[in-house]
Order: C-alpha cells, then sequence, then structure tokens
C-alpha cells in the first residue's frame, strides 16, 4: 500500500471508533484495520446472521434503518460509513432513484433519506461524525438525470461538509472490475494537512461521467467540492487464476456437455478467445457471464462472454441465472466449467480465506455481491482518513505552541 502524500504530526491516541451503517457482512470493518465498531446496522437477517458470525452482534442492530434512533448510536465517531443500498440507482436496476426526501414510501436506495436524518440528529447534538464515506454503484453520478447524486450532495454541504467523490475500480486492488463510486465527507471544523487536496482531479479516481456529474452540481455545492488527494497503490493487484479453488464445496464442475453447450452460445469472437487460450500451453482461467444481444438478423439472443484477462467481471447479487459468474479453466484440449464458488467470490472482494461465509451458496454469492472491497476500504483510511484524523487531534496544540 502506498504512504499518503502529506504528513500527520498528531498521534491517533486512543483506538479509532466507526459506524457501519448497510453493514452487510461487515466488509467495511474486513477493511477497517484496527478500527472498533461501536455500532452497526442492516435490514438483512440473513446478512446480520453473517455479521453477527464474523464480527459478534453486541453492537448489532438487525433492522430498517429509519427506526435506528440517536440514541443507539454511542458517543461521537470518528468515522460513520455507509454503503446505501443501490438497486435504484443501478444501470442494471429498474433506476427508481433515491426518492424525495420527505417520502414516506421510500425506495430501497431512498433508505438513504432516514440514515442522513440519523447523521443531522448527530450534528444537532454536538456529535456529528469528524468524517463519512459514502459508497454505491456507478450509476448513481447519472441516477435520475443526476439529480439523485446532486441531491446527496446538496445534504452533505447542508450538514457542514466539505467532500470530494472519486470512482475507484477495484482492479487496482483485487482480481475483480469493480468501479464504484466514493463520496468522502469532512467536516469543515477539522483541519486538514497540505496535501490532502489536489488542485487537480487524480486520472485514475476521475472518470468524465464523474468529472461532467462535479460540474453539474449547483454552484453553492459546488464550492464545498473539493479533489481529494489519494495515492494510486502501487503494488500489483492479485491474478484472478490464483483465487480458484480445484474442488470447491459449493459448486460442482460442469459435465462436458454443459460445458460444450455454454462454449456453443458463444460468439465467433468470443469462441476465438478461447481457442487461442487452448494454444499457450498453460492452465488459462477466465470469467463468463450470460448476456442477451442481438444476433445478425437483430433477434435477441443469449450469448456467453468470457474475459482472459486475469480480471473477473464484476459480482452481482444473484437474482437469476445471468447474474451469476462462472469460470472457465482452459487446458489444451480440455475446457472445464463451473459457478465461481462463494469463496472464490469472498476472495475477489478481498476477505481473508478465515472469514466465515453462509451455508447456503445462494446466500455466500449475495453476501460478496452486495459489499465492498475490503482492500478499497483499506486504503482509503490508511491513505486520507486516518492522516487527516492525526492531522486533526494534534493541530490545536501546534496552534497553541505558536
Amino acid at each position: 500500500m502506498t504512504v499518503s502524500p502529506f504528513p500527520a504530526p498528531g498521534s491517533q491516541g486512543a483506538q479509532r471508533v466507526f459506524f457501519e451503517f448497510f453493514a452487510g457482512g461487515g466488509m467495511a470493518r474486513a477493511g477497517l484495520k484496527g478500527w472498533r465498531c461501536d455500532f452497526a446496522n442492516d435490514f438483512d437477517p440473513m446478512k446480520a446472521a453473517v455479521y453477527a458470525a464474523n464480527w459478534g452482534d453486541d453492537h448489532l442492530v438487525c433492522g430498517d434503518v429509519a427506526k435506528v434512533k440517536p440514541t443507539q448510536l454511542p458517543g461521537r465517531a470518528d468515522l460513520v460509513w455507509g454503503s446505501f443500498p443501490c438497486q435504484d440507482l443501478s444501470l442494471a436496476g429498474l433506476n427508481k432513484g433515491l426518492g424525495a426526501r420527505n417520502d414516506n414510501e421510500h425506495t430501497r436506495s431512498g433508505s438513504f433519506w432516514p440514515f442522513w436524518s440519523l447523521i443531522t440528529a448527530l450534528k444537532a447534538e454536538g456529535r456529528a461524525p469528524r468524517t463519512l464515506i459514502l459508497e454505491n454503484v456507478y450509476g448513481a453520478l447519472t441516477s435520475n438525470q443526476g439529480r439523485d447524486f446532486a441531491a446527496i450532495c446538496e445534504a452533505i454541504t447542508e450538514a457542514g461538509y466539505r467532500f470530494g467523490a472519486m470512482v475507484i475500480d477495484a482492479r487496482r486492488f483485487v482480481a475483480q472490475s469493480r468501479p464504484r463510486l466514493f463520496i468522502v465527507a469532512i467536516d469543515e471544523a477539522v483541519a486538514l494537512p497540505d496535501g490532502a487536496i489536489s488542485q487537480t482531479p487524480e486520472a485514475a479516481w476521475t472518470p468524465a461521467r464523474l468529472q461532467a456529474a462535479v460540474d453539474g452540481l449547483p454552484e453553492a455545492v459546488r464550492d464545498h467540492h473539493v479533489w481529494w488527494a489519494l495515492p494510486v497503490p502501487m503494488e500489483a493487484p492479485p491474478l484472478f487464476s490464483d483465487q480458484i479453488e480445484e474442488e470447491p464445496a459449493d459448486v460442482p464442475w460442469h459435465a462436458p456437455a454443459e460445458t460444450r453447450k455454454l462454449l456453443a452460445m458463444m460468439s465467433p469472437l468470443n469462441r476465438a478467445k478461447v481457442k487461442t487460450a487452448q494454444t499457450l500451453g498453460r492452465r488459462v482461467v477466465g470469467g463468463v457471464y450470460r448476456r442477451t444481444r442481438p444476433d445478425a438478423q437483430g433477434r435477441k439472443v443469449q450469448r456467453a462472454e468470457v474475459r482472459f484477462d486475469e480480471v473477473a467481471g464484476c459480482l452481482r447479487t444473484p437474482a437469476g441465472g445471468s447474474s451469476r459468474q462462472i469460470i472457465l479453466v482452459v487446458e489444451g484440449d480440455r475446457v472445464r466449467s463451473r459457478l465461481l464458488s462463494g469463496r472464490e467470490a469472498a476472495r475477489l472482494m478481498g476477505l481473508d480465506d478465515d472469514y466465515i461465509l453462509p451455508a447456503r451458496y445462494n446466500d455466500a454469492y449475495h453476501v460478496a455481491g452486495d459489499g465492498v472491497v475490503a482492500p478499497v476500504v483499506t486504503h482509503l483510511a490508511r491513505s486520507l482518513i486516518e492522516p487527516v484524523l492525526a492531522w486533526d487531534d494534534g493541530a490545536p496544540a501546534m496552534i497553541a505552541a505558536e
């Protein structure tokens, strides 16, 4: 992991504390190494059970975030993490958006608003978190013609935070292509060290769609936006082929006839990729998704598309057969296929093999596919949040000494 480009003169002192909303299986917690979680919440009993199995349940509240009371949140957190539901913001979803702030019948992604009400309640009590990180799908930038992104940014600004948005693709950290939007907000009262803010956006974290979304913000909101100086990791991510189990416990290898059927679903271009892999004289692992594509006559047909670049496609929740990723292992004339296992999915999220997964395959895949990649969380914490908090802790003493 690269070192932060700015110094941190203050000492961390006591252990850093965070709250994790929409916690799922606790993948933000897995990434926040050395931090203490004093509150966690998720609506889904299955995910809450996975969270409890890995992290305990003494601080866990399973239920609707709209029913959580500020009195249930102990003290003041250094960080609040919120990976709020993405279904209504996703390009693959129904694109219903966040919904109105005061709407009593929220969309799933609209649960952001009751979550945000808790943040504003903490602010009124003088114990708002010094830092916030919100995470969601790339489609959140354009959902509802960009109005959802603008509404989130406006709410952050009204609460007294400066903020910066980044799109981080997990492929820089793990063997999975998973671009996600991260909004990092820091209380305007927090002292920032030199070098925390960049005068220009880092190209690695700022695709054109993000730049356009920021440019489209109302001027009063845009004035509170900054470009965080988050360093780009220098270490190479692991390879997809190294994540694969030879004998997974939860999924069988396909029968040869099923593998032939999968190959027959490939376009000539994708079939040629397989033939090339067969000539390499070594084991080659690829990831396959089923997708609906138009054929030469314009008819919609299901195709199998493969990639052999040592990066898996983005994990999705297993709502249907096409959402489950298939692996293809090519060793000369021998070609095998099967579903990605639950453990492999967890590895692609950066979770250690001692992370406890649910017994049911769909549940294990769902917990992984709905989570945040743990090494991305670690990078944000170590390279930005922790140095900022350490500097803020030390700043008053430095000012007094001057």
